[in-house]
């Protein structure tokens, strides 16, 4: 008796003798990546022999001496669409050896977030938030620093930002027009004398925003030209 298949073949079987009649079809075709098989960040995730890894070199006025700090990231789902990479692990390496104990419990502390999986970026915040009691610095460009570990905490977020896992804050095309046009015309006020030591005008104030010594008074308000923010809305 002929029979009309009314869709697409997707598997077979074969009966055998004596097998009952059954409408079972097995798919022989390619199976979709279930979420149960999707690897994600946790404990007990093995650490590769080998891991991706970014060096990022931090100087303060506070030793003579640099800090280097190295992310190492892992790749999971390699080859995917659900690729993703994630930090695993921390190393902070000086010849300074004044903060050694404190450094090693702390990079031991960051990369056991790391590898316990979920939301690790909650770490910028609680980092950038610890102040010296004896006073911050400002980086070259600017940037005020209220202390080592903020610093430390600065550096992953860069990190964080770029392997994706914090969405980069930028200033937008509008934003970053109204910056260019405020410092053209403060820079056409001075006539081009500058003799600051960072990427802003000397005397610029710091932005309570992001505390950055960049905000300038123009038109009789104050204007940040590192993250446009001012106080005349």
């Amino acid at each position: 008796m002929a029979k009309k298949i009314k869709q697409a073949i997707v598997g077979y079987k074969v009966k055998k003798a004596n097998e009952p009649e059954t409408n079972e079809i097995v798919d022989s075709g390619p199976k979709k990546r279930t979420s149960a098989d999707i690897v994600q960040m946790h404990e007990s995730v093995k650490r590769p022999e080998m891991l991706l890894g970014s060096t990022y070199k931090v100087k303060t006025p506070l030793s003579e001496h640099a800090l280097y700090m190295t992310i190492n990231d892992i790749v999971l789902n390699q080859g995917t669409e659900h690729e993703m990479r994630r930090p695993f692990e921390i190393f902070i390496n000086s010849k300074n050896m004044d903060h050694f104990m404190w450094v090693v419990a702390l990079t031991r502390v960051i990369s056991a977030v790391f590898r316990k999986g979920g939301d690790c970026t909650f770490l910028v915040e609680e980092l950038k938030a610890v102040f010296d009691p004896k006073g911050g610095y400002f980086k070259p460009g600017g940037k005020y620093m209220p202390s080592l570990v903020a610093e430390i905490g600065d550096a992953i977020e860069s990190h964080l930002k770029m392997i994706g896992l914090l969405a980069d804050d930028g200033l937008d095309e509008h934003q970053q027009k109204l910056v260019d046009e405020k410092r053209a015309e403060y820079d056409a006020m001075q006539n081009g004398d500058s003799t600051a030591e960072s990427d802003y005008p000397d005397g610029a104030q710091m932005c309570m925003k992001c505390m950055t010594k960049a905000a300038i008074l123009m038109d009789g308000c104050m204007t940040c030209l590192s993250c446009g923010d001012s106080k005349c809305g």
